[in-house]
């Protein structure tokens, strides 16, 4: 089950979302909507710490990290270099139609939203 589809479950099975994390990258100059995604991705998880996973793990949890990018061609997005930005638990990267790419020069910005969350054995 993935992270974003989580139900809560007393005795196993998902959590709902535990972390909610949001960033912005911007690549200055080159149009470049995977140097982008992978700095807004750095940008939201740049300041966390999460030691509530180590307990995760003791008790054979899995951490299931969803990714969500904005870009204006979500096509011209390497998703698995935008993944291996992340380096803790089953990642799974989407690219979406969104962000912006600013009037006039050669800037592209990107958007991130990141949910985690916590999948259990049964």
């Amino acid at each position: 089950m993935r992270a974003a589809d989580a139900r809560s479950g007393a005795t196993g099975g998902s959590m709902g979302a535990m972390v909610l994390e949001f960033g912005m990258g911007v690549d200055v100059h080159g149009l470049d909507g995977t140097k982008a995604a992978c700095r807004a991705v750095s940008d939201a998880i740049r300041h966390s710490s999460l030691p509530m996973f180590q307990e995760v793990r003791q008790r054979g949890g899995t951490m299931l990290v969803d990714v969500t990018v904005g870009v204006p061609e979500p096509a011209s997005v390497d998703v698995e270099r935008v993944r291996r930005e992340l380096p803790h638990g089953e990642v799974s990267v989407r690219a979406v139609s969104g962000g912006l790419r600013v009037p006039g020069s050669d800037t592209l910005i990107a958007c991130a939203a990141i949910t985690v969350s916590v999948e259990y054995p049964r």
